[in-house]
Order: structure tokens, then C-alpha cells, then sequence
């Protein structure tokens, strides 16, 4: 992010206290004497190498086969102190002891370990540039005196170095399974699994007395941590041709899965040395505490799949799960789906031709059910240990931690769709078009709770309470732009178009959260605010608008620089009741396209992915544009207004902020619409007659990069922005450029 050096920022400093009311800070008498100060971001941020080895043998005979690989993974990370590790080892194998019975295996052992700085990226970018990283007895530098001249930001580089944690895990995954087939159409397959995670972290805090705050004592933290699931699958398969034109396939099976999850955590200050980190060591406020889950699935399912002569195709499947998350009258949700398909290709009367030799049509429906998002025990009444006041002693109790909700139930989605399957140009292109509706039902919302309850409002069930509906249409296009011979190309494309809108609540009461709302009749998570209209020039402007900040003191009240709001309901007043719904962050459009090309011994590869109609935004520019407190800014702030026709975009810089120029508007929502180049990679395979006289089958040489480019309007790190759309200090996406060396023997 390209910020303000020590120069830019003094001078900007200057302007803000002056037009606030308050007096200069003498060291910023000349800011030009101030230079470029102190790059915190480049300090921050490192060029990061990746490093994968893997080793893989594999053998056996005509009835039994193994596998066997081994797998060494280290990536340094874009900010300092951080890195990760991964050791993987996989086993699998098979035999075949009787025509009728296989058994098999697959096992994977991994150890990973995380290790990290404590970094805050949007704190690195407001550190103040005049300010140094160390002092000159080499200790971590932090800024002196009032707050209004110096800020309060401790020192990111120094934090980063010092204040350390490191996770590591061991996992096991694996499971074994017998297969039976006892004739050729009849196929019984029972599979059991475990997954076994061990994971532990510690983390050290050093004392210090770094300006603002001091750390009077060090702290080690210690946490330990178990997840132990098995799975249990079974499933019955008969498959069969009748008479070569009735093709039968149907299924029966079960799935058992249940999950055990425990943690304990334990904290203590107060060390006599830094080099005994241990948590005996410590002597000051120990912490200990700890908690399990689990939860449990059953599931019932069949499945029967029909084709008569290729030409007409009917599906049908049904199953039954049961979730330990809902109350035993909500525990069972049955979902139920069918398609149906018509291949007018295979009919006597169609004629095949160059310009479409294959055509198939679709129709299908379907419901499943999601619990994802519905904690392990939402029905039931959670208990916490509260401390209270009794007759002026200090009492311990019991006390429900959220508001149970014992009717809560399996949130549904009911999805139609019809599409169309072609084959055209002699076979060239491939088109798969489909248009579908999906409609959630019983929409699980976060309860509306009232603090007056006594429950917290904060940590709230789960409550199905909406209808949600989108609309849409899919495009995929396969094409073989060039094949047989030396030379082949083919392209992969596809583009949707989605349409979501929120069709009903529990109330008509919109729920807000972060800087959006679930609001009827709009995109679910929408952003809520203000509406701006440019920036007053003139003290007659705002005499003449609805008032904003009352008062006439320029140093607190609205005044020309500042950003004029408009009135939507037109009462003369700028408050809560102007806020509007300023766009989606769901992207109404997403695509992609892959296009593989291959001479001789040479391939290439080229993605492209993004998305168009979803809007962003950009918390650090509410942040990094204030220009109202003592912390570094953008230099888009360079074009701020200094005077009638200066600016119409960027306001004043003011100490304090009277009229709210940061509040939550469109001036900080931009457009999220992205194009990028995910991956482009090339490879060589050396010619068979070379590689056979090292005494290898195969050696392939590639070079590759990821996320080479982006083409989007969006001024923050990366447009790549999940969740509510919210940009507050995401971890940014890394251009990463591979160079790989894979040898068979």
C-alpha cells in the first residue's frame, strides 16, 4: 500500500491540528527536514521461498498393490517470523483374496508445525513514519508523549520479533475397508475410518517497557488440544443391463460418523529469567481452563439410476440423516431429489450432423439439508461459571451462557434446474447450459435477543427464521481448438450469473452486524450506510443543506472539506434514519477459463478466474484516509481538500473528525470486480530415448507462477475478500513463481 512518508505525513499533521483547534507539534516545524523517515511495511514483509520434496513408490502383483510416499513441505511466509512445515507420510494397499473379497487400507500420517510473530498489518501500515524502529542503545523504539502528536501504535516490527507462538500438530488419517461381490451386478462395500487430531501451541510474551504501554511481566501460554472422529460407511450396489437396453443401477447404504473434541489451555506471568519458559517457571496470575464437544451423524440413503437404450435417464435418490446438534422431536430431516434426462440425439428421427451430433436435455429436484452453521448443543441451555456479589462476598455459579432455541431444525435447500448438453462441430465444442432456482428455507439467522433477556446478545442460537432465493444461470464451453498430431489446444471456459435476495425474516425487523444487514427484499449480507454527494466548498453550501454537526466553531462542527451526506428522507436532519442498502459483496457473476496446449514434449497451462458485480469494503481506507488522528495515511490523502474546487473526493484533514467524514458510507465501498491469472505454468518432458539410458522412465522439467497478475479496479491488497465483504487487514494473496523437477523410475 503506497503510504506517506515522514515529510508527507508531518505536513499532513500539521493541517489536521490546525484545523482542530490544537496546537502544532514542534518537532514538525519543518517538515522537510524529516526526510522519508521509516518504511515499516518493508519491514514487515519478506520474498518467501517454497520448498516441496516428495519421494513415491508403488508395486505388487495381479492380486495385491501398494503404495507408498513420503513428503516434505516448507513454505516461509510474506511476513517475517512466520513459516510453516509439513511431514507426510501415506500407505496404502490392496489384495484381492478370493474373486469375491478385496480388502484394502489408506493411512496418512502428517506432522505440521506453524510458527509466527504477533503481526497486525493494518497497525504496520499506521505506524507513524517519523518514528524510528529502534533506539540508539538498540532497543525497540515506540513513540513519546501525547498520543495527538505521536499516536499509540507499539511497535509492529518489535512485536512481530518478540512475541512469538508456534502450533504443532499430529494427524492421523486412515481407514480399511472389505469389498464383496459375489456376482458381477451385486457389490457390497463397507469402509470404516478414523481421523486423529493432536495439536498443541505455545506462545511467549517477554516483558518490556516499549512507549506507550509496558509489558511489566512475561507470559507463557500453553494450550493442547484433541479431535478424534470415526466414520463408518456401507453401501449395497446393484448394477445390470436388461435385455442391452434397460441399464439399471441402484444403491443402499448408511453412514455412522461421530466426533469427540477436547481442549485445555493454561496462562502464567511473572518469570525470573526469559530463557525458563516454562509454565512452572512462572510465579504471577495463573489461568487455567478447558472444554469438549462432540457430536454425532446417522445417515440413510438409496439411490436408483434407470437408462432405456441411452436415449431416456431417470434418477431418484432419498436419504434420512440425524444430527445430534437438534433436539430429538428436530433431530431427522429426510431430502429427497430427482432428474430426469432426454438424450434426443439417440431418437431414430434426429439427424446427426457436423454442427450438432449429440444433445441431451435436463430437468431435475432436489432438496438437502445443511447444519453446519447450528452449534453442537443450540437447543440446549450452555452453562457458564459466573462470578457474583452476595452480601459483599465473592460468589461462584452457574449461569446459561445463550438463549436455548429447542425448535431448532435442519435449515433446508429446495433447488430446481433444467440444462441442455450438446456436442457440436463434429464434436469440437461442448456446451453444458443450465439455469436453475435454489430456494433456502428455514433459513438459519443469528436470534434477535434483547440484553434485557439476560442473555448475552453477542454469543446468540441459531434460529430458522428465513427464506432466501437465488436465481441463476450456468455456461460451461469445452473446446478442441486443435488436436491429433504434434500440436493440441483446448480451451475450458465457464460463466454464471446468480441473482440472491432475502425473502423473508422472523420480523420485519432487519439484522445489522458489521457494516452490513439481512434486510427483505435485498442481497443477503448487504452493506448499510451513507449516502455521500461530493464535499462542500463553501460556507453557504452547508448553511444550505441539512444539518450534519450542529455548531458554527470551525474546529468542531461541519465546515466546507468536509463530505456532504444526503438526506434520503428529506427532514433536514442527517442521521440513522438516512442509512440505505449500498450493494452486495456476493458476486452476481463468476468465470473462468483454462487453456491447455501441448507440442511435442513441450505443455502449457494458462487460468484465468474472477468475478464481476459484488462490491467491497475497504476498511483500511477508513482507516488509512481519516486523516483525523495521529496515524499514518495513504497517500491518496495527498489530493485531500485544502480550499474551494480543490477536492470533491477526498475531505479536509481535521483533528477528532466533527462531522463524521469516516463513518460508514459509500466513500469507502468500491467495486469488486477482478480478472486474474491464477496460474500459468510450462513443462518439458525430455525425450523417451534420452531419459532411458539414465536409467529412468520419465523426467519433466516446469516452471510455473501463481497469481502472476490482476486486472481490477479495487485499490486494496487483494480483491479476494470472503465472508461479509469486509477488508479489514486480510492477509494478502502471494505471487508465487515454482520451479519443479519430477523424475520416474
Amino acid at each position: 500500500m503506497p503510504l506517506l512518508n515522514a515529510t508527507q505525513f508531518a505536513s499532513l499533521h500539521n493541517e489536521m491540528m490546525s484545523a482542530g483547534g490544537q496546537p502544532q507539534y514542534a518537532l514538525f516545524n519543518d517538515p522537510t527536514k524529516l526526510g522519508k523517515g521509516t518504511d515499516w511495511m518493508g519491514e514487515l514483509f519478506q520474498y518467501a521461498p517454497t520448498q516441496t520434496y516428495s519421494a513415491n513408490y508403488s508395486g505388487g502383483t495381479q492380486k495385491s498393490r501398494y503404495y507408498v510416499s513420503g513428503t516434505y513441505y516448507d513454505q516461509q511466509g510474506i511476513i517475517k517470523t512466520t513459516d510453516y512445515k509439513r511431514f507426510t507420510l501415506q500407505f496404502n494397499s490392496d489384495v484381492e483374496l478370493y474373486k469375491w473379497l478385496k480388502l484394502g487400507h489408506n493411512l496418512s500420517l502428517n506432522h505440521d508445525i506453524k510458527s509466527q510473530g504477533e503481526y497486525n498489518i493494518q497497525n504496520t501500515m499506521k505506524a507513524l513514519p517519523t518514528q524510528a524502529i529502534k533506539n540508539e542503545d538498540g532497543s525497540w523504539a515506540g513513540p513519546v508523549g501525547l498520543a495527538m502528536y505521536v499516536g499509540d501504535i507499539a511497535n509492529p516490527i518489535g512485536k512481530m520479533m518478540e512475541n512469538t507462538s508456534t502450533t504443532k500438530g499430529y494427524n492421523l488419517l486412515g481407514n480399511i475397508y472389505a469389498e464383496i461381490k459375489p456376482w458381477e451386478w451385486l457389490t457390497f462395500k463397507s469402509t470404516f475410518g478414523i481421523q486423529a487430531l493432536f495439536w498443541d501451541s505455545k506462545s511467549w510474551t517477554p516483558k518490556y517497557d516499549w512507549e506507550p504501554i509496558e509489558q511489566p511481566e512475561s507470559q507463557a501460554s500453553r494450550q493442547y488440544n484433541k479431535s478424534f472422529t470415526w466414520l463408518w460407511d456401507n453401501l449395497l450396489t446393484f448394477n445390470k443391463t436388461f435385455n442391452d437396453k434397460h441399464a439399471v443401477t441402484a444403491m443402499i447404504g448408511s453412514s455412522a460418523q461421530t466426533n469427540t473434541y477436547e481442549f485445555m489451555s493454561g496462562s502464567i506471568q511473572g518469570f525470573i529469567s526469559d530463557s525458563a519458559q516454562e509454565l512452572a517457571n512462572g510465579i504471577l496470575e495463573p489461568t487455567l481452563t478447558g472444554n469438549g464437544s462432540d457430536w454425532a451423524l446417522l445417515s440413510f440413503m438409496g439411490r436408483i439410476n434407470y437408462t432405456y437404450d441411452n436415449r431416456y435417464l431417470f434418477t431418484a435418490t432419498m436419504r434420512a440423516d440425524g444430527s445430534s446438534r437438534f433436539s430429538r422431536a428436530n433431530r431427522w430431516g429426510v431430502f429427497p431429489s430427482l432428474s430426469l434426462a432426454w438424450r434426443m440425439s439417440e431418437e431414430e428421427w434426429f439427424q446427426k450432423s457436423f454442427a450438432l451430433s449429440d444433445l441431451k436435455i435436463r430437468a431435475g429436484y432436489g432438496v438437502t439439508g445443511n447444519q453446519a452453521s447450528v452449534g453442537n448443543y443450540a437447543y440446549a441451555s450452555v452453562l457458564q461459571t459466573v462470578q457474583y456479589n452476595f452480601n459483599g462476598n465473592q460468589v461462584s455459579g452457574l449461569a446459561p451462557w445463550v438463549m436455548p432455541n429447542p425448535n431448532v431444525r435442519w435449515e433446508e435447500v429446495e433447488q430446481y434446474n433444467v440444462g441442455i448438453d450438446a456436442s457440436m462441430l463434429d464434436s469440437r465444442l461442448l456446451v453444458t447450459l443450465d439455469g436453475y432456482i435454489k430456494n433456502t428455507n428455514d433459513m438459519l439467522v443469528p436470534m434477535s435477543v434483547p440484553i434485557s433477556s439476560g442473555y448475552s446478545d453477542e454469543n446468540v442460537s441459531q434460529i430458522n427464521a428465513g427464506l432466501m432465493r437465488n436465481v441463476g444461470v450456468e455456461l460451461a464451453l469445452t473446446s478442441f481448438n486443435f488436436r491429433g498430431g504434434d500440436f493440441t489446444w483446448s480451451t475450458t471456459a465457464n460463466v454464471s450469473y446468480n441473482h440472491n435476495e432475502l425473502i423473508s425474516l422472523n420480523s420485519d425487523v432487519p439484522m445489522y452486524f458489521d457494516n452490513n444487514v439481512h434486510m427483505v427484499g435485498y442481497p443477503i449480507s448487504a452493506f448499510y450506510g451513507y449516502v455521500t454527494d461530493g464535499i462542500f466548498q463553501t460556507q453557504e453550501e452547508v448553511d444550505n443543506h441539512a444539518i450534519q454537526t450542529v455548531g458554527s466553531d470551525p474546529t468542531s462542527s461541519t465546515q466546507p472539506g468536509d463530505i456532504r451526506f444526503k438526506d434520503l428522507n428529506n427532514d433536514g436532519v442527517i442521521n440513522d434514519d438516512d442509512r440505505t442498502v449500498l450493494g452486495s459483496p456476493t458476486p452476481s457473476w463468476t468465470f473462468a477459463m483454462n487453456n491447455q496446449l501441448s507440442y511435442k514434449g513441450f505443455d502449457l497451462e494458462i487460468f484465468f478466474q474472477g468475478v464481476a458485480g459484488n462490491k467491497i469494503y475497504n476498511g483500511n481506507r477508513a482507516v488509512l484516509e481519516a486523516m483525523s488522528v495521529a496515524q499514518n495515511q495513504m497517500t491518496t490523502v495527498l489530493d485531500r481538500w485544502r480550499g474551494p474546487g480543490t477536492s470533491n473526493t477526498m475531505p479536509r484533514a481535521v483533528f477528532g473528525d466533527p462531522n463524521k467524514n469516516n463513518r460508514v458510507s459509500d466513500r469507502f465501498l468500491e467495486d469488486g470486480s477482478y480478472l486474474r491469472l491464477k496460474n500459468i505454468s510450462l513443462g518439458y518432458t525430455l525425450p523417451s530415448r534420452l531419459t532411458k539410458k539414465a536409467a529412468m522412465q520419465q523426467v519433466r522439467l516446469s516452471v510455473s507462477a501463481q497469481n502472476l497478475f490482476t486486472l481490477t479496479r479495487y485499490t486494496g491488497l487483494d480483491p479476494e475478500v470472503s465472508g461479509s465483504g469486509n477488508d479489514n487487514n486480510v492477509y494478502p494473496v502471494t505471487r508465487n513463481f515454482t520451479f519443479g523437477l519430477n523424475i520416474t523410475f
